[in-house]
């Protein structure tokens, strides 16, 4: 055979071991060995076989079967599934077989954002203390691996399901473990945890189309994000139960108040469409308090002391206009106010648990939420508020005169005013306003105001006004 011939052999060996006939099944990282499947909720399997070729997924006493579609692709779902604390195998049958081990069935949240929830445990208060008791084999933890930005959607990301043991967690988010720690405790179930973040992104890049589109505001723009192509969509239709989302730093820097509810509202459309499912939870954090306005008046000329209350507002119009949303705040906890990153993400963590324990899992006894504001009216020179979520009653947590709380008259020219609890209710009033007409509590960027109920959790910062 001469050397030309031996070339062509080659090539037509390679086509041949190449080509669609000897595709193998094969499964995308999320689906793997050790992973957690959401209960309750039909389960997706999917992946990749040669066009036309019949998959057989067996799992839990079910079986199911489906063909790839002309691209290869396939999927099936399985019928919702009760919680299991035992090791279970799932097999998945092409003209190979797949067999994936020590799968578990519970509950699976997926914990996004920017920094403060990539902040990983290492980085955490008290996490060195944290670390080397985090052996929970029945939390299971999966952490999208690097930053990823592509111009198209992806149809896989690198990472890999892995029991919680003191060395997976370490670069684990640490307000996701403590918030999967907290649900695993309480609900003696599986807990798995799905990470996806990348620190200093703005919201946009995390939304794709498909959320855009349903947002009147924006969808005349509406492009695929990067982060979503390369960070979101490759996880995609994975069952669970909701989304815990800690971010907004980026937003807040480059001014896009007015605009942030929208987007917020984008996001969660959007994945909801993408993952299929139209009911998950999303519990997200308000940004802390921090000199926004000295620190990056460099990068933003337009910012200014108003500009966190306002986003702050912004956040907070996402708990009317998305449904099965909560909002943690954090202004007690934050410590050092002049560190954009606050380092306890253990009470961040137990009070998303919070919200997810009273919502989703029937504790009818959890206090959930800190005090919002609901209604002021006005008698003789005192403005009286009214709040949901006053829990047990309201108190000045620190024990001193309710303080960050500002008054205005007919001028709307806001004065410092005192406040104090009158059952259930917060009297305002101020020295030479003599009609009230709004009320704003803690409308400022680093001096915290001290509302809040008997269950330790503080009031949402506000503003009566719209001015």
């Amino acid at each position: 055979m001469t050397p030309k011939h031996i070339v062509a052999s080659t090539l037509i060996l390679i086509s041949l071991l190449t080509s669609p006939m000897f595709a193998d099944v094969r499964l995308p990282n999320v689906i793997s060995s050790h992973m957690v499947l959401q209960q309750e909720k039909p389960v997706h399997i999917w992946g990749w076989a040669e066009p036309g070729e019949q998959v057989e997924v067996s799992f839990a006493g079910q079986t199911k079967k489906t063909k790839a579609d002309a691209s290869g692709k396939w999927l099936v779902a399985l019928d919702p599934l009760k919680a299991n604390k035992t090791p279970a195998t799932m097999n998945i049958t092409g003209k190979n077989t797949i067999k994936l081990d020590d799968l578990l069935v519970g509950e699976v949240w997926v914990c996004s954002g920017q920094s403060n929830m990539e902040w990983s445990m290492t980085q955490t208060e008290k996490g060195k203390d944290e670390i080397p008791k985090a052996n929970h084999p029945q939390i299971r933890l999966y952490n999208v691996v690097g930053h990823i930005n592509k111009p198209q959607p992806q149809e896989d990301a690198p990472g890999t399901w892995q029991a919680c043991t003191p060395e997976s967690v370490k670069k684990f988010s640490g307000v996701g473990y403590y918030f999967g720690k907290d649900l695993q405790a309480k609900l003696d179930v599986p807990i798995g945890l799905i990470g996806s973040n990348w620190g200093g992104t703005q919201i946009e890049p995390w939304t794709p189309k498909v959320g855009l589109e349903q947002v009147d505001s924006l969808k005349a723009n509406a492009k695929n994000g990067g982060i979503y192509n390369g960070m979101i969509h490759p996880l995609a239709p994975y069952s669970f139960r909701g989304i815990i989302w800690y971010q907004g730093e980026s937003n807040c820097v480059s001014g896009d108040t007015d605009i942030y509810t929208d987007r917020t509202i984008a996001m969660v459309k959007g994945w909801e469409s993408v993952f299929q499912q139209d009911d998950l939870s999303f519990y997200f954090v308000q940004i802390a308090p921090f000199p926004y306005s000295t620190k990056f008046k460099n990068r933003n000329k337009g910012i200014n002391t108003e500009s966190l209350p306002r986003f702050w507002d912004a956040q907070t119009a996402c708990l009317d206009a998305i449904p099965d949303c909560g909002m943690v705040v954090i202004t007690d906890i934050t410590g050092n106010v002049n560190d954009i990153h606050p380092r306890n993400k253990r009470d961040v963590g137990a009070r998303l648990a919070r919200w997810a324990m009273a919502k989703n899992y029937g504790d009818s006894n959890m206090v959930y939420s800190g005090p919002k504001y609901k209604t002021m009216s006005a008698k003789g020179n005192q403005a009286i508020l009214e709040f949901d979520y006053s829990g047990s009653g309201l108190k000045s947590l620190d024990g001193k005169p309710l303080s960050q709380f500002m008054i205005a008259g007919g001028d709307k020219k806001f004065v410092e005013a005192t406040a104090k609890v009158v059952g259930n209710t917060v009297v305002v009033e101020a020295a030479g306003v003599d009609k009230p007409t709004a009320v704003r509590f803690g409308w400022e960027e680093t001096v915290i105001g001290n509302l809040g109920n008997q269950e330790g959790l503080p009031a949402i910062p506000f503003r009566t006004d719209s001015w």
